[in-house]
């Protein structure tokens, strides 16, 4: 059978392992679907909803199997599809933070109240920039979200938005040109990992084939990890960024598959209420109905804590 696997550049896993051929030979007809090739979907305001295209596209026939950050498998499970997770990335603290112009006066996340603050909306920057909110004692509805996408290094450089929830490449060239000051530290409030996610029904029903991915990943994800040099010129020769810059953001990431456990299903849960609370999706979840013990055992030990 054809298994259709959904890829971008922002999970670094799948990327890599799409441009190595490393699953091609236990799964001969595995198909490759650039997410950035099939329908964007509705976007709406981040103060309106959470864009939900990457889980919905698992159940349109998009793909059988995707890896994101942490908040598209949440707005798919609050839209009533029955996904499963497979798997995570270690804890990517080093990945990005909640940062402002060192000249900004802006001392707290407390200080953010009636700000403009710049996001990747629906990705796990939304999660993080909710957390650091709630644990200040403020809404979403107090904070003005700016969606920006992946990179809104120039207008903090402009003086456009006053704070920004950034990443790696992008936030390494806004450090060449300005001084920024962190506001929050990921680490010790967000675990921000990659993850992996099916159908239900692709998990039941084809479970060699998932072996087979998730082999193949943990496979790709020890070469990224003794070869960070050689991967970054798999994101360089797309176009994808800089060379360098993409070689210093994956030596920063950790690499290798973890199964799902309580903890990071319960931080997952406190953004899905959150969410919810924000009137970011229109239902409670409850996360632990997407978590499979079987799939826990594919995946591995789990990591000690």
């Amino acid at each position: 059978m054809t298994v259709r696997v959904g890829y971008f550049p922002h999970n670094n896993s799948l990327w890599v392992l799409r441009h190595r051929g490393v699953l091609e030979r236990s799964l001969p007809d595995v198909e490759w679907v650039d997410l950035r090739s099939l329908p964007a979907g509705d976007r709406p305001a981040p103060t309106e909803g959470l864009p939900s295209a990457h889980g919905d596209h698992l159940f349109d026939g998009g793909y059988d199997f995707i890896g994101t950050g942490s908040t598209p498998p949440v707005t798919a499970q609050a839209k009533g599809h029955d996904i499963v997770y497979v798997a995570t990335s270690g804890p990517r603290h080093e990945n990005g933070r909640l940062v402002v112009r060192a000249d900004s006066g802006i001392a707290s996340p407390a200080d953010l109240k009636g700000r403009r603050v710049a996001l990747g909306h629906g990705s796990w920057q939304t999660t993080l920039l909710l957390f650091a909110l709630d644990d200040a004692g403020l809404a979403w509805s107090d904070i003005e979200p700016v969606d920006a996408g992946t990179d809104a290094g120039p207008l903090l450089l402009d003086g456009e938005v006053d704070a920004w929830v950034a990443s790696y490449p992008s936030l390494a060239r806004v450090e060449e040109q300005a001084e920024v000051r962190t506001l929050v530290e990921t680490d010790g409030l967000f675990s921000h990992r990659s993850l992996w996610f099916t159908r239900r029904d692709f998990a039941e029903g084809h479970r060699e084939e998932l072996a087979a991915i998730v082999a193949a990943l943990q496979e790709s994800d020890a070469w990224i990890a003794e070869n960070p040099g050689e991967a970054a010129k798999l994101f360089a020769a797309g176009d994808e960024g800089d060379l360098a810059a993409w070689e210093d953001a994956l030596r920063r990431r950790p690499f290798g598959l973890e199964p799902v456990g309580a903890a990071f299903a319960a931080e997952q849960q406190r953004a899905a209420d959150l969410f919810h609370a924000a009137g970011l999706v229109d239902r409670r979840i409850t996360v632990a109905d997407a978590v499979l013990p079987w799939v826990a055992e594919l995946v591995g030990p789990r990591p000690a804590a």
